[in-house]
């Protein structure tokens, strides 16, 4: 069963994402990174180039046609194409992602502005209601809320 956690608080919503898909990729995971627009996508493809001197975070745009062989794809909210893999799926668009259910894990990262916080309420009741298993965090303090 897929589950859910939200980190909530996040100064740097694109910071907090590199530094854990890093890691995730670090420990032997495949991460799916879900963004709003195109836009969004270009910010986090830039910001994972340069999250981690002297480091390589290997990543690529869903619509590559690498995204099968990379451990780290991003996509856009719009975007129809299927995630290559079912791991782990970082959010960070207003809606529930299609699908979610194929993942083992989601991780929403929710800023500290309300305009994130509204949207994630929203998604937090939808994943309540659909009866998958949720935690939350503190991003800052990295503590479970």
């Amino acid at each position: 069963m897929t589950r859910v956690q939200f980190y909530h608080n996040t100064p740097d919503r694109l910071a907090l994402t590199c530094e854990l898909a890093a890691n995730a990729h670090a420990g032997g995971r495949q991460v799916a990174i879900r963004v709003a627009d195109f836009a969004h996508a270009r910010r986090l493809d830039q910001h994972l180039w340069t999250a981690v001197p002297l480091s390589f975070i290997p990543h690529v745009l869903l619509e590559s046609p690498l995204a099968a062989e990379t451990p780290i794809v991003i996509g856009t909210a719009d975007s129809t194409r299927p995630w290559p893999h079912g791991d782990l799926l970082f959010n960070l668009a207003d809606d529930i992602p299609p699908g979610f259910e194929q993942f083992r894990t989601v991780v929403e990262i929710v800023g500290q502005s309300e305009a994130d916080k509204l949207p994630a309420r929203t998604r937090w009741q939808q994943y309540k209601a659909s009866q998958v298993p949720l935690k939350a965090f503190d991003a800052e303090s990295r503590s479970a809320l």
